[in-house]
């Protein structure tokens, strides 16, 4: 289906000597469409990432042939060099995505400009991954593909011409006034003379999320090392240093899969050399050597900023522009020669060495650190271009050194935007928020990218444990101690559950790589929002604002959000405790849902409150009806040696689960060499369960040796 509409530019008229503009739909796939406005940016977010759709996935979904919004009601209008775009609201309709947000889930009623940065405590479009991609509760949503700072105002803005007009009303007399009248539209501003947008609709707003994670390439799948528990070294430890700690964490049979080594590494750092510094690393090939043996990869940390005083400066200088990061020249990464020549030095410095990947610092902001939007590169690229995908395009990089080795590899970024979904890479930043990190996590499944909140230092055992049960659940389980030193066990009386936790972390391996294999084949954020969760009732509520002349002088209306659990995998779902807390609510989406530690019925559909009196007692965990988890023993490393696998079933209902199987290290799996084994659970009448799996016919296992029951 191909649907052309004109719309008529009123006001472009006198200013662009035009009548008409032309915009193009073109159906791509199921609930697909790509609309093209006026004369687009050659250069937008995905443009130089080599993203591959899975249309063969998308297709396979349940099919949707319509939006459910009028076309027509969706206006493009190009007028001062800029494309204005709006969508049509219905009442009630929630909004989601737009960023990575920390304090809100939901965006409806929010104005921001979409620029990557620093994040820096405040959800006005500043951040790390400022993704212009929406979903709306009514089953679509849409992904603006400009690499520009782009402005919306969600819900916000009145238009005298509205078709569901706002009431005017007396403030002086009415006390219903508001000064946030109802608004019925989504509003853009990309400056640009066109721009290329993509629609995606589906039956629900999983599915919507799902295609626009499957359009840019899928999710991605950690090599499983990647899915256990890391730990970043102080900035300057040496290699002795590191070997030692890695000894204590054996002695006090900790698990340990991943050593992080941050800026000392490094001759130079900020601006950095990317060569090892002989001093403290002697025999670098060695120490990662040795470590391997022990089951442990190294990840290093770097930022953009290349030094005047190491090998690669000459080489990359003419392909860099004109400003500088802390004196470090910044490449310009849109050009292959950038590319290449970084890639060419990385891979014979560190990842020919037996390296397993990288923490990209600093490629996001602050504007006093990082170049202007004066600044030009040898491309001709704008500054604000290279702005809103510097982070994407050096996860691009760092990539593809592994996949031409045909290595997995697992890191850390500061930065990205849309299509960084396939890239292997978390976001993280210096933010310590412990609420604002469970927002973040939410908020990053509607924006197709990772988030971590990694544990750094803690003021009590009690905040300590209670950030170690978040990681837990998290993308990446990392302890940062690059400043303080900190190890698992500073905090002696909490000591032995935060090493039961990160056994636990070790345990779910298998649960969540499966998770993970459904985010690169089916495009399901391994962890989500409970919005994006069916059965789930209590969305968004907001109440009526009371009055006060000082603190709400205009009675703004007061928004109420759960946004302080989230889903992992299928069937988890996990509701973090905080700080001096003692008692929360949980809200339960329909159905049967059992605790996690005790198998016991927690509740169904319902809103429960859990009590912990010591403020240091398990993180809630639950388990919907049927649920099934499938677990390794508790191990203190992947050693590449089949393990046995023990399923566990929640609950009265009969169920099956798809467990993924692969080599866990190589991009063989996109050989088609993996295996999904289906694992089944029946429940009798008398409640006894019998359980089975199926391996299908001429597939193998991988990394499992068994698979037993645990009823």
């Amino acid at each position: 289906m191909k649907l052309k509409l004109e719309i008529l530019l009123i006001t472009a008229v006198a200013l662009l000597g035009c009548s008409r503009n032309e915009v193009d739909y073109q159906h791509v796939a199921n609930g697909v469409w790509k609309v093209t406005v006026g004369n687009p940016d050659k250069f937008n977010l995905t443009s130089n990432l080599g993203i591959i759709p899975r249309f063969e996935e998308i297709n396979e979904m349940p099919n949707v042939d319509t939006l459910p919004i009028d076309v027509n009601e969706i206006k493009f209008e190009i007028y001062d060099g800029k494309t204005y775009i709006r969508f049509p609201l219905d009442e009630g309709e929630k909004l989601f995505g737009l960023g990575l947000n920390f304090n809100s889930v939901e965006r409806r009623g929010s104005i921001q400009r979409l620029h990557v940065d620093h994040y820096q405590g405040s959800d006005n479009g500043r951040n790390h991954t400022p993704v212009p991609f929406f979903v709306s509760s009514k089953g679509y949503g849409a992904f603006i593909n400009a690499a520009r700072y782009i402005d919306y105002w969600a819900g916000t803005g009145v238009t005298k011409n509205s078709k569901h007009p706002a009431k005017a009303m007396d403030r002086n007399t009415d006390r219903n006034w508001t000064a946030q009248p109802y608004s019925d539209n989504l509003e853009f501003l990309v400056p640009a003379q066109g721009v290329e947008v993509i629609l995606f609709a589906a039956d629900n707003m999983l599915d919507v999320v799902r295609k626009f994670n499957l359009y840019n390439g899928g999710g991605i799948l950690p090599p499983k090392w990647g899915l256990g528990f890391w730990h970043r070294t102080p900035t300057l430890y040496s290699d002795k240093d590191i070997l030692n700690e890695v000894n204590m964490f054996k002695e006090k049979h900790f698990p340990l899969t991943v050593i992080g080594l941050e800026p000392g590494w490094m001759t130079k750092a900020y601006p950095c050399t990317y060569e090892w510094d002989k001093g403290r690393f002697p025999d670098p090939q060695k120490l990662i050597r040795t470590l391997d043996s022990m089951h442990i990869k190294t990840n290093l940390w770097m930022n953009p900023g290349i030094s005047p005083e190491g090998e690669l400066y000459s080489k990359i200088e003419p392909y860099t522009g004109s400003h500088t990061e802390w004196c470090g020249i910044l490449p310009d990464y849109t050009m292959s020669e950038s590319q290449n020549i970084v890639k060419d030095f990385l891979n014979e410095k560190v990842v020919s060495l037996g390296a397993s990947g990288f923490k990209m610092d600093e490629n996001d902001g602050v504007d006093s650190w990082l170049y202007p939007d004066v600044a030009k590169f040898p491309s001709g690229t704008p500054a604000e271009q290279i702005r809103q995908t510097y982070g994407s395009l050096m996860q691009k990089m760092a990539t593809d050194i592994y996949r031409e080795n045909n290595t997995r590899t697992y890191g850390l970024v500061r930065a990205g935007n849309a299509g960084t979904v396939s890239f292997p890479f978390v976001i993280y930043n210096d933010y310590y928020d412990h609420k604002g990190f469970i927002t973040a996590l939410i908020n990053s499944s509607f924006i197709g990218t990772l988030w971590t909140p990694e544990v750094r230092s803690s003021n009590t055992s009690e905040e300590w444990l209670r950030r170690i049960q978040t990681v837990t659940f998290a993308p990446i389980a990392m302890l940062n101690a690059w400043a303080d030193g900190t190890k698992p066990w500073s905090f002696e009386d909490v000591s032995d559950k935060v090493r039961d936790y990160s056994l636990l972390r070790m345990q779910l391996i298998p649960y969540l790589y499966s998770a993970f294999a459904d985010y690169v084949f089916a495009g399901i954020p391994p962890v989500r929002a409970m919005n994006l969760e069916a059965g789930y009732a209590c969305d968004d509520e907001i109440e009526s604002g009371s009055l006060d002349g000082t603190n709400n002088p205009y009675a703004m209306a007061l928004r109420k959000e759960v946004k302080d659990q989230f889903m992992v995998g299928r069937d988890l779902l996990v509701a973090p405790f905080f700080t001096g807390e003692r008692t929360r609510k949980v809200v339960l989406p329909k159905g049967k849902w059992y605790d996690f530690w005790t198998g016991e019925l927690a509740g169904d559909g319902e809103v429960i409150e859990v009590n912990d009196k010591t403020g240091k007692g398990n993180i809630p965990v639950y388990v919907r009806n049927g649920g099934i988890i499938p677990m390794y023993p508790p191990i203190t490393s992947i050693t590449g040696e089949k393990l046995p696998v023990v399923i566990r079933h929640y609950g009265d209902k009969s169920s099956s689960y798809r467990l993924y199987d692969d080599d866990g290290t190589t991009y063989d799996y996109e050989k088609g060499k993996y295996t999904w084994i289906r694992v089944d659970v029946t429940v009798n009448n008398d409640g006894t369960k019998e359980g089975n799996f199926t391996i299908p016919s001429g597939n193998v296992l991988y990394s499992i040796s068994e698979i037993k029951f645990e009823f």
